[in-house]
């Protein structure tokens, strides 16, 4: 913690980069390939211009030598391992991630410790000054997902294979150091767990003891600990694991350099038997009790005793080992992400302050991941961000990476939604005496939204107090946008940070007869509203729409496409575009289209239900195509690009198109109402489907309908 003058030296800031290479049945996924790094050499300068000057980086097994140990392909790891050393950063070189290995070997492969050794010392050969290194990352996790819960490759179930995976693990981590130092002798060992305690009701005390001995048990094997007198001694010899193995293990010499602490939110847990008093959770069991595993930050009673720090103290105290937080990531919303971010950098200061030897904290899936959120046992394509957002094909700066280049600088990203308190610290959290959360915990700085009558308006206001965001929604009372002493009144009064302006003329077919109305509020209202937030420096955000394009391009419409509005309201909206653009270039402009949501009941899928349960007909035309968006995803998706600092036009509309008329139909099949009485009303063709050439932000369409069938409010027929 100190250099030679006895200086202390600061907290550092590391990057890791998503890198699991699993096994499922017979398939490999690979996270660097599915967020795109593999192809993009670039990111590497990306991580530098954060600040960061090390990071936790793959040259995984799998990947290096996939179908033969003597066959290695080093072409790729040697092109980005050499940029890494030209730019300065040091490398933590990881070889098994997740996996369990090569389709020629597996976890529950006796030889598995040889073949990784074998392979680890080929590394070293070739990457000599490669200094620190990750055999196996968190091998008491990995042993579990696959040998104890059967997520992935082998797809066990039982306690024996969990056991003898993870010995095959820990041995190999053993071997695979004795390999590379063998080329370099001062190699250190950095192994990563995430040691997330268990608390439990009394009935359940015996299962949550078992499971907080069982979390030690990767990092105990390591360094010598377990014996015969260790808790899980008699389990690991019943489990045939060689009387050999556990010695050389038992002499300690596999004991880390450094303990990374991979730590989540979801981490600790909290067993409950009381199965009554979770009606909407799934119920498990050990074969003696039944209960719920829940999240233990959402229990009162834990508060004191969950977090970061008290994870770092423990480990810490069992081994007075240097210690870093080698994985920071959380898959929520913006503000939330980085909520998090500073959260775990205070708790490992705090520990450090408190004299325990932490070197680190580590911002995780700097390029973010995708469909961890089913621990990559379905395909869906859910990607979570991390410092960058790559979905456009090239690396997007997220407001993660602004915090990243402050805490690489030793401050705290200063904006006002981080002072609001996160999810996990607001009384909504608890599955059982939540209650709603107070205006001060969402923080002093807030968000203005106008239109407070309209569906856009209420739904971020509801979304806003849902994510912890400080927020005032006016109606015209409070600000008319089309005046603009009204305008300067509210925005000196509120002292806003943003200001997002959703209200408008939408009566589309009205607009043709009100067309001094339509413009008024629609061009003139934002251009007001644009100049007086330009004039202050406060980010401003409005909404535009497909009807700015006529529909006959032949092909989904991207943003740089020019305008073509065949109506008074599509012209309204292109020349709102033009005129706010040319005021500040850096507002935020979002084009979207046939928007539904589950709160409200103006929306064409509550109309169309509403009409055929009661024996109406519906009009809709099959000639005329477009991307229905789904309210809450329009809404979050434009908080996060707000929060991100971006500004454009953007094209914010779930993936996929369909005309109206076949949205009635699908809506109603869905339903499960006859379509019968859905008539197709012709009319001109025209598709003004939304696609992106920014990234495509939002869900498919499908995953959208499903959403809203579960959710709407009161929805007709149900």
């Amino acid at each position: 913690m100190t250099d030679t003058n006895q200086t202390p030296t600061p907290l550092q800031l590391w990057g890791g980069v998503e890198c699991t290479v699993v096994r499922i049945g017979d398939e490999f996924r690979d996270q660097v390939v599915e967020t795109g790094h593999a192809c993009r050499l670039g990111d590497l300068d990306a991580i530098a211009e954060l600040g960061i000057k090390t990071v936790r980086y793959p040259i995984v097994w799998e990947r290096v030598a996939p179908e033969h140990p003597d066959k290695l392909n080093f072409a790729w790891h040697d092109e980005r391992l050499r940029r890494l050393r030209d730019l300065g950063i040091t490398v933590i070189g990881g070889l098994v991630h997740h996996g369990s290995g090569p389709k020629y070997t597996s976890l529950l492969d006796p030889d598995f410790p040889a073949k990784l050794a074998a392979y680890a010392g080929q590394v070293a050969e070739r990457y000599p000054w490669i200094e620190q290194w990750t055999p196996v990352n968190e091998p008491l996790t990995t042993a579990r997902f696959s040998c104890m819960y059967g997520h992935w490759y082998p797809h066990r179930k039982n306690f024996r294979d969990f056991l003898a995976a993870l010995v095959h693990e820990c041995h190999g981590t053993l071997e695979a150091m004795r390999a590379i130092r063998e080329v370099n002798p001062g190699a250190l060992l950095v192994v990563t767990e995430d040691l997330g305690k268990t608390f439990s009701t009394q009935r359940l005390a015996y299962q949550a003891r078992h499971e907080n001995h069982r979390r030690w048990l990767s990092l105990d094997l390591l360094t010598g600990r377990v014996d015969q007198q260790h808790p899980f001694w008699p389990m690991l010899t019943q489990a045939g694991c060689k009387p050999e193995v556990l010695a050389d293990l038992g002499g300690g010499q596999g004991a880390p350099d450094l303990i990374g602490i991979n730590h989540y939110l979801t981490s600790e847990r909290y067993l409950d038997h009381r199965l009554e008093r979770y009606p909407g959770v799934e119920p498990g069991s050990n074969g003696i009790d039944g209960y719920v595993d829940l999240e233990a930050v959402r229990m009162p009673h834990l508060t004191a005793k969950v977090g970061p720090a008290a994870r770092l103290r423990e480990a810490w105290d069992r081994y007075r080992i240097p210690l870093a937080v080698t994985e920071v990531h959380h898959g929520c919303t913006r503000e939330e992400q980085v909520r998090w971010f500073h959260e775990v950098w205070a708790a490992a200061q705090k520990v450090r302050d408190d004299g325990a030897d932490v070197r680190a904290v580590t911002l995780w899936s700097l390029f973010g991941n995708v469909d961890w959120r089913s621990l990559l046992t379905r395909k869906e394509g859910v990607y979570d961000v991390g410092a960058f957002d790559t979905r456009g094909g090239e690396l997007r700066p997220t407001m993660v990476a602004k915090a990243a280049r402050a805490l690489a600088r030793g401050q705290l990203l200063d904006h006002p939604v981080t002072q609001g308190k996160p999810w996990w610290r607001r009384p909504e959290r608890f599955h059982i005496g939540a209650s709603p959360c107070k205006p001060h915990h969402l923080g002093s700085h807030p968000v203005l939204i106008t239109g407070a009558t309209g569906t856009l308006g209420q739904a971020f206001a509801r979304l806003c107090h849902h994510r912890g965001l400080a927020h005032v929604v006016s109606d015209r009372s409070m600000m008319d946008i089309t005046d603009a002493g009204s305008i300067d009144r509210a925005l000196d009064k509120l002292q806003p940070w943003a200001v997002i302006n959703t209200a408008g003329f939408v009566r589309v077919p009205e607009a043709e007869h009100q067309p001094d109305d339509c413009f008024r509020i629609n061009t003139t209202g934002a251009e007001l509203l644009a100049a007086a937030c330009h004039k202050r420096g406060i980010p401003f955000v409005t909404f535009s729409s497909d009807l700015v394009f006529d529909g006959r391009l032949g092909r989904p419409y991207v943003e740089p496409d020019p305008t073509s509005p065949t109506s008074v309201y599509g012209q309204s909206k292109a020349d709102a575009e033009d005129r706010v653009m040319a005021i500040d270039p850096q507002a935020l402009i979002v084009r979207t289209s046939a928007f539904f949501g589950p709160w409200d009941r103006h929306n064409f899928l509550w109309g169309t239900l509403d009409r055929l349960v009661n024996g109406q007909e519906v009009h809709a035309s099959d000639n005329a195509v477009v991307s229905p968006t789904y309210v809450p995803d329009l809404v979050h998706a434009t908080l996060d690009l707000l929060l991100d600092g971006e500004h454009g036009i953007w094209h914010l509309a779930n993936q996929g198109s369909i005309s109206w008329h076949g949205l009635a139909r699908e809506v109603a099949g869905r339903a499960g109402l006859s379509p019968k009485k859905i008539n197709d009303i012709g009319g001109a063709r025209a598709d003004t489907t939304l696609a992106t050439s920014r990234g495509q932000i939002l869900r498919p369409l499908d995953h959208a309908l499903g959403d809203f069938m579960l959710h709407a409010d009161d929805l007709p027929g149900r």
